[in-house]
């Protein structure tokens, strides 16, 4: 038996997904060299800083107004998963966290009760263009884990477990486990309070990188957990007899196996798996609770609070320039990569 696809999605900037996640945003910017003070060298003429989505030349600042990214801003009441496939993010956080990841990595942040943080994207290279590639994965939490402290924990590329596998022909697809397991290979541990850290959940991230040619199965899931497969760069997939183009997703149905056949170029995919939590979502941007009044209530502690204020110089901060990919915890816990 094999599942039925539900649902087919075109791709644009911010992915939709399905119950336990909230959605996924989909960056790839070729920024400029950088100058010293990381800024692009090409200048920002043109651009509508602190609000530039434009993808101008191939790139967007964002929110930065010097340095392209996210100046501090709150979250609460969900998590977000950053896997940076190419390029550098400096985070920075009101807990006094801070980190410099990508390249491979990935930063599963867990707000819970509340947290601010940057994400800057620091041009380091003067010589050469500065690519950026990154999915953020929003994951919500339930009612339960809401008020959990917040936390990040940081995945190092060397770290993640990769899956090989061959079909009958010899082609290859690999399997990058941010979460969950592929059948003896198992991801890292979710941080603490996440939603993915119960294996109940069935909770799977992974990225798929399948050879021209390639076929592929994506196994069988347990009755009500839902999953999508997200085909961002390729040619052409045939899924249960029908063709899909690269820049759609397919939701399935059912719980049976699914098998992938990758066209006459490379494929590149995000999958997402998880049993639905099944409450109620109200969001209000950064915030994501279960009713109006715990929004109120959240927008009303972060007027008070700053979930802890803000503890570095500038909203934008960003890590000496000189400093490889490292990451300072909260509790002074530190880790250097490079």
């Amino acid at each position: 038996m094999t599942a039925t696809l539900k649902a087919i999605h075109a791709l644009g900037f911010h992915w939709q997904t399905q119950d336990p996640f909230l959605f996924c945003a989909h960056h790839q910017d070729a920024y400029p060299e950088g100058k010293p003070d990381l800024s692009p060298v090409s200048g920002l003429s043109g651009r509508q800083i602190g609000q530039d989505f434009s993808g101008k030349d191939g790139w967007s600042m964002y929110h930065g107004s010097k340095v392209p990214g996210f100046p501090a801003h709150p979250h609460k009441g969900f998590e977000t998963v950053t896997i940076v496939e190419k390029g550098l993010v400096d985070h920075s956080d009101s807990l006094g966290a801070a980190g410099r990841f990508g390249n491979g990595d990935v930063q599963w942040m867990t707000a819970g009760r509340g947290v601010m943080h940057s994400e800057m994207f620091p041009l380091l290279d003067e010589k050469k263009k500065n690519e950026l590639h990154l999915f953020q994965i929003w994951l919500n939490l339930p009612q339960a884990k809401k008020q959990v402290p917040a936390h990040f924990k940081m995945m190092w590329k060397e770290e993640i477990p990769v899956a090989v596998v061959r079909d009958e022909l010899g082609k290859q697809t690999q399997f990058k486990l941010i979460a969950g397991k592929l059948a003896e290979q198992r991801a890292l541990a979710a941080a603490p309070d996440s939603y993915a850290a119960d294996p109940e959940n069935e909770v799977a991230i992974w990225l798929i990188n399948a050879e021209a040619g390639a076929t592929f199965t994506l196994p069988a899931v347990g009755e009500g957990t839902d999953r999508s497969l997200f085909f961002y760069a390729g040619e052409r997939i045939e899924i249960a007899g029908m063709p899909i183009s690269e820049k759609h997703s397919v939701d399935f149905g059912e719980q049976a196996s699914v098998t992938v056949k990758n066209g006459a170029q490379p494929g590149y995919f995000l999958y997402l798996q998880g049993k639905p939590i099944r409450e109620k979502v109200v969001q209000h941007g950064p915030f994501v609770m279960n009713s109006n009044q715990e929004i109120q209530d959240a927008v009303h502690e972060f007027q008070r609070t700053q979930f802890g204020g803000w503890p570095w110089s500038s909203h934008e901060h960003t890590h000496p320039r000189e400093r490889g990919r490292f990451a300072i915890h909260a509790d002074g816990r530190e880790e250097i990569k490079d």
